[in-house]
């Protein structure tokens, strides 16, 4: 059966002229002129990020101000910087597309120590700037739980515009400290010691689409953020059902999530292992391809217990093994079982679940960003029927393949 989940929408109709709004209200106090501003952006696939981008940039020209682009991803593309300038081009952000030049050095200065005597590194090029502005989404890291941080301007603070050599430090600190608590840390050291930060804070909805765009001053930044994180958090989706089987994910990647595959919606921490209290219980994973715009990058690939051969071809070992060495998480880069087709993937990964194939309780979803459509076997009708959040679009399908052992292409959620 094909499905759709019926969510609130809270997209924002006109990101343009929202973000000017924004601008316009926190940081039109300040002299911009002949100012050298940092625009920082990461690695992420965050709806109408280069338009928000695009949009900042020609707000701080119009006030005279020169600003370029620093790619604020920590060790993402090989941590080299053509690998991170193309990163951004798979995200839309060139410099012709944003109108103004990129600057991916990945040269770092040290800031101070850290309580536990932790050299604390950021951009050069950022901190010899004589303003910064980041933009980032905020929502639940994928590699801790917490209640009020996880992934958002705080976080590119410390581990984006950190770089390599900043992100590696902070991972070693909070491999023995904790994430959270060397997180907050480093972030109130870091937005102190700047001389003018700025942020442009994004939250998307359950359908991901940009459903809030704030500007922050860097003092307001770690007050404020707690609360878009608990708007991130109520406003994500998840998965359809309490149990299920096998859970095929047609495509991972690092523009999708830090972990490949969101570890929120997935239930599996970092390590593999189920998380406690999950919402979802999920026998096995099958997920199919990585993504063009990870650039062969497939950290997370170990938390599936099969995947496509096809992924494992697309595999650049190198820029796989800077992000998993930089983040101390092995499993991630593990290689699970993989087959050439997936009729082949599909027998094995229902064989994992301990369910027989014809009773499995299965789901196929385009990715770990959208969950909005999804194929659901149709032992789920009944449960289905029952609620309001879920509606039957198409039904009466079967399982079918091509010569080559592949999902029939005429029922591809790609393709709706």
């Amino acid at each position: 059966m094909l499905v759709e989940a019926k969510w609130e929408s809270r997209a924002v109709t006109d990101i343009a002229g929202e973000t000017r709004a924004q601008l316009d209200a926190v940081l039109s106090g300040s002299d911009w002129a002949k100012k050298r501003v940092a625009v920082a952006l990461g690695s992420r696939g965050i709806d109408q990020i280069a338009t928000v981008g695009r949009t900042a940039i020609e707000w701080l020209k119009a006030r005279g101000a020169i600003p370029f682009i620093v790619p604020a991803m920590g060790s993402h593309g090989g941590a080299t910087p053509d690998g991170q300038r193309e990163i951004l081009e798979a995200l839309g952000v060139t410099e012709n597309s944003a109108g103004a030049p990129i600057d991916a050095s990945m040269e770092t200065v040290e800031l101070g120590r850290a309580s536990d005597d932790t050299p604390i590194l950021t951009s050069r090029i950022a901190f010899e700037a004589d303003a910064v502005l980041i933009v980032n989404r905020v929502k639940p890291h994928t590699d801790f739980s917490s209640t009020g941080i996880g992934s958002g301007l705080r976080k590119m603070c410390v581990i984006g515009l950190g770089k390599a050599e900043g992100a590696a430090q902070f991972h070693h600190s909070a491999s023995s400290r904790g994430y959270e608590l060397v997180l907050k840390e480093l972030s109130n050291f870091i937005i102190g010691k700047y001389p003018s930060l700025f942020g442009l804070a994004l939250v998307e909805d359950a359908h991901h689409r940009l459903g809030r765009i704030e500007a922050l001053k860097g003092p307001e930044i770690p007050e404020r953020e707690p609360s878009l994180f608990v708007m991130a958090r109520d406003w994500m989706p998840t998965l359809p059902f309490k149990k299920i089987d096998l859970l095929i994910i047609d495509e991972m990647g690092k523009n999708i999530s830090g972990a490949g595959m969101d570890t929120n919606i997935i239930e599996r921490g970092i390590d593999g292992l189920p998380r406690p209290g999950r919402r979802v219980n999920i026998g096995a994973i099958y997920t199919r391809s990585l993504t063009s715009e990870s650039h062969g990058n497939a950290i997370g690939l170990g938390l599936a217990d099969v995947v496509s051969e096809k992924l494992v071809a697309g595999m650049d070992k190198q820029a796989m093994y800077t992000n998993a060495l930089t983040a101390m998480t092995p499993m991630t880069v593990r290689i699970p079982m993989h087959f050439g087709n997936d009729h082949e993937c599909l027998r094995a990964a229902i064989r994992v679940s301990g369910r027989e194939e014809n009773n499995a309780r299965i789901v196929r979803v385009r990715n770990t960003l959208a969950l909005d459509r999804f194929i659901a076997t149709v032992n789920y009708s009944e449960e289905i029927a029952d609620r309001k959040d879920l509606s039957i679009l198409e039904t009466g399908r079967e399982w079918r393949f091509t010569s080559a052992g592949d999902f029939d292409p005429a029922f591809d959620l790609m393709n709706h």
